[in-house]
């Protein structure tokens, strides 16, 4: 079997380009309390407050820019928990292309009006029995679609990276980068930025503690399958690891790390009392592994990218206001 022609930073350079003046270029956030309760200096790359509320743009958009008139004319079909879901219904809807999208049937209500809303048409499964690789695929034949998965793509990929690129480009280097991990086209597009420009830096994916599989995937060698997890954090209950971003985070990450959803609360309840953002469970990933590294980064300059803050209302107070 042969390899898989893997991203490179280029790709990411070339992405940014292509991105330039559609995605917003995310603000990074620093805490004092933070940075005085870790003795390290932390920058909130917070893409909470992309377009639609969470990276996935950057990919989504770069990969439909990229397709020609045919492709453009019958469409893309994408699976997705949600955030990736609105980030092809917004970039199809700007690149005028028709798009169908598979999502959960228990997808937060926010993302799945949202993904309606920019123009998508949903069609919904039952995430703990259906495959929704399997849906996409037979949808994309049928009807002569092209298929955009969430993370392994190579233009996903790349289009991830571009917001680990704006965040070296404001701080410069750093000694240590904290990325959430699901499928892992996120950290994978990190790698790549990170290598290229702050090549010295440890490079840390978190997921939930309920769904390792990246984790155990990362230590034994091989993509490891799981059911799908049961945690809060939505966008990253996913399966197992891709074959495009496996081999980059073998390749390019320190470690893989993990967080539980107690975790997670915590952090979600610290961005909206002290820094005043909004973070879905997903999203607080990355500093929930930070906070428990607190040894290990004394006199640090640590990045951590926010992934999203699309969660219900709903949910985020019953959330942050249960007792800690």
């Amino acid at each position: 079997m042969n390899s898989p022609i893997l991203p490179t930073y280029d790709d990411v350079a070339a992405a940014a380009t292509r991105l330039e003046g559609h995605a917003h270029r995310t603000p990074v956030m620093t805490s004092r309390t933070i940075d005085d309760a870790l003795g390290a200096q932390v920058f909130f790359k917070c893409e909470n407050l992309q377009r639609m509320g969470a990276f996935k743009f950057r990919g989504a958009f770069n990969a439909l820019s990229r397709f020609n008139a045919e492709q453009r004319r019958h469409g893309v079909v994408a699976f997705s928990s949600g955030n990736h879901a609105q980030a092809i219904a917004l970039s199809a809807r700007m690149l005028g292309i028709p798009a169908t999208i598979v999502m959960p049937q228990d997808a937060p209500a926010a993302k799945m009006a949202a993904t309606r809303g920019y123009g998508g048409n949903v069609v919904t499964y039952d995430r703990y029995t259906e495959d929704r690789e399997q849906i996409g695929r037979q949808l994309a034949e049928k009807h002569g679609l092209t298929l955009v998965p969430p993370y392994d793509h190579p233009d996903v990929i790349a289009g991830q990276g571009t917001a680990a690129k704006e965040l070296f480009d404001e701080v410069g280097p750093l000694d240590a980068v904290f990325t959430p991990l699901g499928g892992g086209g996120l950290l994978s597009g990190t790698a790549l930025a990170t290598r290229a420009l702050s090549p010295h830096a440890k490079l840390y994916g978190v997921e939930p503690e309920a769904g390792n599989d990246a984790q155990q995937s990362f230590r034994s060698g091989t993509i490891v399958h799981i059911d799908t997890p049961r945690t809060i954090a939505d966008g990253a209950q996913t399966q197992h690891v891709g074959n495009l971003t496996f081999p980059i985070l073998r390749r390019d990450v320190d470690d893989i790390l993990t967080a539980t959803d107690a975790e997670l609360v915590d952090c979600m309840r610290f961005f909206a009392t002290r820094m005043k953002i909004v973070v879905e469970p997903t999203g607080c990933l990355s500093f929930a592994a930070v906070r428990r590294m607190k040894d290990a980064l004394q006199g640090k300059r640590v990045g951590v990218v926010i992934s999203g803050g699309n969660v219900d209302l709903e949910n985020f107070c019953a959330l942050v206001s249960a007792p800690a």
